[in-house]
């Protein structure tokens, strides 16, 4: 959460490159402190800076590949990156059943770590560039981009008007946001986040192994890869039917779907419980007939 609410500002101050430059340090300490972890501290600290390195990078990441893409691919690969997501969580899950838990920290750090280096030979996002009143350095940026026999003179346009369109709708104040206008889509905007983050997705994802065990599945870790795998095949579907079926129609669906789901989660957790009462009930009704039946027989 802190990283989440920093982000915005070290991107802005920093680039889109910094920012991912700077979140790559704590997540390397965070993976390093798990790894040769001596006690529980040690796991929390690396915790708390794995959170923070994530939560820049959450930000960072999608609003970079926006600022890059050109515009006829900029959804579809904005889009590639919740599939990277899922792709790495599968991963995860696939190494874990072969290496303890402390290597397959030492295993995070390798991705960290390529980061950095990898950071120098990529263009800064030309929007940003345009933004802080670098012209040059945005030209050179979206030319290396977009391939040097490229025409940009187009684009250039494009993204200078929008910044400057950008830079003046900035100046609305936080306050002024109270007006009637701005209620729907703030509610939309924010209801919608609220809802990912309360559906309990990290839940599920954090303690699969452990859903699995009491729900008497003895191949836990099998189970959870396959969470990982299906997550991986629901993210190319959506992808698919994004374009043809329109978010809103799937957002209905899916939520839906989720609300469903978890009522027959929690329903069959609960149902040894529920049975044993029903059966208890039952069986006091047939005694009771039972002896009623004989005795006035």
């Amino acid at each position: 959460m802190v990283g989440a609410i920093a982000s915005g500002q070290i991107a802005e101050y920093v680039g889109r490159k910094g920012s991912l430059m700077i979140a790559s340090i704590p997540n390397i300490i965070g993976w390093l402190f798990i790894s040769f972890a001596k006690d529980s501290s040690f796991l929390y600290m690396g915790r708390l800076l794995e959170g923070f390195g994530v939560g820049i990078i959450s930000y960072t990441v999608p609003i970079y590949i926006a600022e890059i893409s050109p515009q006829n691919l900029r959804g579809s690969l904005v889009s590639v990156n919740q599939l990277s997501v899922t792709i790495g969580i599968m991963l995860a899950y696939l190494l874990g059943l072969f290496v303890e838990w402390r290597f397959l920290a030492i295993l995070g750090i390798i991705p960290c770590t390529l980061l950095i280096p990898g950071l120098f030979f990529i263009p800064e996002s030309p929007r940003w560039l345009a933004k802080m009143g670098m012209t040059e350095e945005f030209e050179r940026s979206l030319q290396v981009l977009r391939g040097f026999e490229t025409d940009i003179s187009v684009e250039v346009n494009e993204i200078k008007a929008s910044v400057a369109s950008a830079n003046r709708r900035n100046t609305v104040r936080f306050s002024e946001l109270k007006q009637r206008r701005y209620w729907l889509p703030l509610m939309i905007g924010i209801g919608l986040l609220v809802l990912q983050q309360l559906s309990g997705i990290n839940a599920v994802l954090f303690y699969s192994s452990t859903i699995f065990q009491n729900a008497g599945i003895n191949s836990s870790d099998v189970a959870t890869f396959g969470v990982g795998a299906v997550q991986v095949l629901a993210t190319i579907l959506t992808l698919w039917l994004a374009d043809k079926s329109g978010r809103r129609l799937l957002l209905i669906v899916s939520s839906s779907a989720m609300a469903l789901s978890l009522l027959v989660v929690s329903i069959s957790f609960y149902l040894k419980v529920i049975i044993i009462f029903l059966f208890v009930i039952f069986f006091e009704q047939f005694y009771f007939l039972f002896l009623f039946i004989f005795i006035y027989t």
